[in-house]
């Protein structure tokens, strides 16, 4: 072996060696068990909160649909409770007591369906404060008396609610 190859291994040996020294000294501190069960076990609750979050809105949502695509179904069945309410006055007035039966029995079941699937009435009369949150003014007229200014005067359509909104605000006159 020449002096040139000797050195050269030499320098090769030097070289890898000192890339092991180097090795050795980059010495990657683990994570105890205690840390990595502990990191496990953030990671689990965050997953774990995240998915409850992700069944409560979807959730919420799966109401809200079901709401709203009754909202709409009540909106089209209103004008024919209207309707039945405008031909029972009528049939009042003709004094037939067998077609008045039928039809308050017919009308009856109609709205109580329409109450079971959270339909309601708002209530409201003659006299009532005028609320433009949840009344809707046609009209002001001269009031009758001091007593019916700013307050309803007469009901021009009623007013429904689906559970807790409002769907059809009642249509009044007031007094000014």
């Amino acid at each position: 072996m020449s002096k040139k190859e000797n050195t050269k291994k030499e320098d090769i040996e030097d070289i890898e060696q000192g890339v092991v020294e180097e090795k050795i000294e980059e010495v990657v501190v683990e994570p105890t068990a205690e840390e990595l069960l502990q990191q496990e076990k953030d990671k689990y609750l965050r997953l774990f909160a995240e998915f409850e979050n992700y069944k409560k809105r979807t959730s919420k949502e799966r109401v809200e649909l079901f709401k709203t695509a009754n909202q709409e179904l009540m909106t089209v069945l209103l004008p024919i409770l209207d309707d039945f309410d405008r031909g029972l006055a009528e049939i009042k007035k003709v004094k037939d007591r067998n077609v008045l039966k039928g039809m308050e029995l017919i009308n009856n079941k109609f709205k109580s369906i329409l109450t079971q699937q959270g339909l309601s009435q708002i209530e409201i009369k003659q006299g009532d404060v005028f609320d433009a949150e949840i009344h809707e003014a046609i009209t002001q007229i001269p009031a009758p008396s001091d007593k019916l200014k700013g307050k309803i005067i007469d009901i021009i359509e009623k007013g429904y609610k689906l559970g807790d909104r409002i769907i059809r605000f009642p249509k009044v006159i007031i007094g000014q």
